[in-house]
């Protein structure tokens, strides 16, 4: 689908919302006065994130846990405030250009003993504007990645497309449509951070979709938006996260309908269901809030696939400050996926669970973690737009299959002397799935990546990643995946 094809089916949304703005002129201009001068950009949401996808595949550092690739429920509501915090200008003058160069080597063992590996080049190219009349801004993004090495006879690195071969596509081209203060609707292709859908910008290029997406935010309280440094991933981002008043809370919310995804290695969008694995043309419904007081969250998010699949995923977060030194934080998720409707993903239905516990504990410049995680006997867990959420899922298994409990030990540290440079270690121990040909599993990971905070190499990281999957049976005893990561991207 091109642009013009694209632009032209939503025509009709744009033209709806803006003939309902002319009309309410006044109205905002009361909400603008009661929320302060200059608050005029994107909320955070559930489905929502801006043109600057995570810009390297930076993943984790030693202040967080979180696997690359993976967005939890508290990451979702966060797109970030720098729209807000700056006086709105003219929308060409506060445009936003982002360029990122990625190089990237892979190289897996598996069981089998058949090897996947290549060697790639490319990243992205993308532009958003500011907001023209004060309501209204687009972006676009083009993203490429091209061979520099890699036979066909061990592809499936998804760096490249099937067969080894490089691609380029109009990955991101939408409309962000600012209703009120705290309420955006997104239409188009964009890429969008949630617990099931999501960039899972792991490779080469991430995921994007086709969608229309409402998003806001309403505060409770004495609660001032404050600027304060936004990350994801592990990678500073152009966007900040809001901060909360401890007098204040905020509900936090997002509703859309996504009707098609580009795979991390694709050049062409496709029907959601298609992607998860049903041979019918379905989108996904979804929703989800999130409450936020302090120190503790909690929220919930639903994604509908008609005929296909329903996922229901919640998340709650605590953190307990006893000091300046010991401020442990707690979190606890729940998944539930189930076939619905004509039961069209399998062909007959099923259903299955998985719960997950997590303790971190931050101690000066280290941060240490476990968690633990199980799945009913029902099914086995599903991820078909994005990374899998689960507090062990690392860098190659997700250990999310039916009977299987996990258990995560990791521990993390930013080097004081090396500025930007942080590693991690952390091991995955399985126990035995109900599947007869499914078989135990331990996965080790390292990590290492430096990442200058300053100065002229501002914008560079370099990740080498080491992972080794320890299986208990079948034809090979053990996984071996190796990552070799460049990324250098400029934002102005």
């Amino acid at each position: 689908m091109n642009i013009r094809a694209l632009l032209r089916g939503y025509t009709h949304v744009t033209v709806a919302v803006l003939a309902a703005l002319s009309g309410t002129s006044k109205i905002l201009a009361q909400q603008q006065v009661q929320t302060g001068a200059g608050a005029a950009a994107p909320p955070s949401a559930t489905i929502g994130a801006s043109l600057n996808a995570p810009a390297a595949v930076s993943g984790e550092n030693a202040q967080s846990s979180v696997e690359q690739g993976r967005t939890l429920l508290t990451d979702s509501f966060s797109e970030g405030r720098q729209w807000r915090l700056e006086k709105r200008r003219e929308a060409l003058k506060d445009t936003q250009f982002d360029f990122n160069l990625r190089s990237y080597y892979f190289d897996q063992r598996r069981f089998d003993g058949s090897q996947r590996q290549a060697w790639a080049i490319g990243g992205w190219a993308g532009l958003k504007t500011g907001y023209f009349f004060d309501h209204l801004a687009l972006g676009v993004t083009v993203y490429t990645s091209q061979r520099l090495y890699g036979d066909e006879d061990k592809d499936g690195t998804l760096l490249l497309k099937p067969g080894q071969e490089g691609y380029t596509v109009l990955g991101e081209a939408y409309a962000d449509i600012r209703i009120i203060d705290d309420m955006n609707l997104y239409v188009g292709r964009k890429g969008f951070d949630t617990p099931f859908i999501n960039r899972n910008d792991v490779r080469m290029t991430p995921n994007t979709f086709e969608a229309i997406v409402l998003q806001g935010k309403i505060s409770f309280g004495a609660n001032e938006d404050q600027p304060s440094p936004g990350t994801h991933d592990g990678k500073a981002s152009i966007d900040a996260k809001p901060s909360s008043s401890a007098n204040g809370a905020t509900l936090k919310y997002g509703a859309g309908y996504f009707s098609k995804i580009k795979e991390r290695n694709a050049d062409k969008f496709v029907p959601m269901s298609q992607d998860a694995g049903a041979a019918v043309d379905r989108g996904v419904f979804t929703a989800g809030t999130l409450y936020e007081k302090g120190n503790f969250s909690i929220g919930a998010i639903d994604y509908y696939c008609a005929d296909v699949i329903n996922i229901a995923y919640a998340e709650a977060k605590l953190k307990v400050p006893i000091n300046d030194d010991w401020q442990p934080k707690f979190s606890a998720q729940f998944v539930d996926q189930r076939s619905v409707g004509s039961d069209l993903l399998q062909g007959d239905d099923f259903s299955g669970q998985q719960f997950g516990l997590k303790a971190e504990l931050p101690v000066k410049r280290a941060l240490f973690s476990t968690g633990f995680t199980h799945t009913t006997g029902g099914a086995d867990m599903q991820s078909p737009w994005g990374g899998y959420p689960g507090y062990t899922s690392v860098q190659v298994q997700d250990f999310f299959r039916a009977g299987e409990s996990a258990f995560l030990l990791r521990a993390g540290y930013e080097f004081k002397n090396i500025k930007g440079l942080t590693t991690y270690a952390l091991a995955v121990l399985g126990t035995d799935p109900n599947g007869a040909d499914q078989y135990r599993q331990n996965e080790y990971d390292l990590n290492l990546q430096w990442a200058p905070p300053e100065g002229f190499l501002k914008g560079l990281s370099v990740r080498v990643r080491y992972a080794l999957v320890d299986q208990f049976g079948g034809t090979s005893n053990n996984l071996t995946d190796f990552r070799t990561i460049i990324n250098y991207g400029i934002k102005f």
